[in-house]
């Protein structure tokens, strides 16, 4: 199958994790309603966006929100990729966890953010993932019926060779949940979206949260997708909201055949390998 309907839900992050999860079951049932083939949440979807507080939400694999989120995919019958949650690992780290269910509720993906946000913008943001954050060490492609689809969390999207990784390992379209901020939003968001898609020549979808300038971290939204080719397909503005789109995965062979860029790689001249030992970070 070429063709996904993909919805993605731009929503604001409660305190409250419970209240989160409400939402995220109403985005469900308005996806299936809708005939959507895959639901994105955005990061932090259920965790206010502050390292310090990272830990106290954490929870590990098949945890409440695990459990809640794999049975709302069974329940609506539609794949989940459910943001990023902060996940208590066995050797007790915190790490930002992406998770991806089918329509079983089965656990098909799981990618921890590999690239940690530490950054001190001059005049702008400042953040340390890192103060309370573990990094993964996983590239991360699933199966599906539309094909091999990637994944990977925010700022590791900036970093072309994941990307490439993902795309040389046959996936279509890279989801990508994400909170980029007021500073980088404006400067960054679509131009890095449109040029992963553009050089990779995959379908990108970043899913941030909806902005609340009564919390500390001020999201950018403007949730957007975009074709192999760099048209953005669709963006919202910084409320809540959602959007429905119908992607042909068929563009990423049509795009690749025209533009052969993946078979033109000067692999006699240059490399690139994947040093982890964890595999696709697809396992369950």
């Amino acid at each position: 199958m070429d063709r996904m309907r993909l919805m993605q839900l731009q929503m604001r992050v409660p305190d409250d994790v419970e209240a989160a999860l409400r939402a995220v079951e109403s985005g469900c049932r308005r996806a299936a309603e809708a005939g959507a083939d895959l639901l994105a949440l955005p990061e932090m979807f259920c965790c206010p966006y502050e390292a310090t507080r990272f830990p106290a939400y954490a929870q590990e694999a098949g945890g409440p929100v695990w459990r809640r989120c794999a049975e709302l995919a069974r329940t609506y019958g539609i794949y989940l990729s459910a943001g990023s949650v902060p996940e208590r690992g066995a050797d007790g780290a915190v790490y930002n966890t992406a998770y991806v269910f089918d329509r079983r509720g089965r656990q098909i993906a799981r990618h921890r953010k590999a690239h940690l946000f530490d950054i001190a913008v001059a005049g702008g943001q400042v953040f340390r993932e890192s103060d309370t954050l573990r990094a993964g060490d996983a590239v991360t492609v699933f199966g599906t019926e539309f094909g091999p689809v990637g994944l990977c969390v925010c700022y590791d999207l900036r970093f072309p060779e994941l990307v490439r990784l993902m795309a040389l390992r046959g996936a279509r379209l890279i989801l990508a949940p994400a909170a980029f901020n007021l500073t980088t939003g404006p400067a960054h968001w679509s131009l890095t979206f449109r040029a992963q898609a553009v050089f990779h020549q995959v379908f990108t979808a970043g899913t941030a949260p909806a902005r609340d300038m009564t919390a500390s971290y001020h999201s950018w939204g403007h949730t957007i997708a975009v074709d192999p080719w760099g048209n953005v397909l669709g963006e919202l503005d910084e409320k809540e909201g959602y959007q429905l789109l119908e992607l042909d995965l068929s563009e990423t062979e049509r795009v690749r055949a025209q533009l052969p860029l993946l078979r033109h790689r000067r692999t006699d001249l240059y490399t690139l390998e994947e040093k982890s030992g964890q595999g696709s970070g697809a396992q369950c």
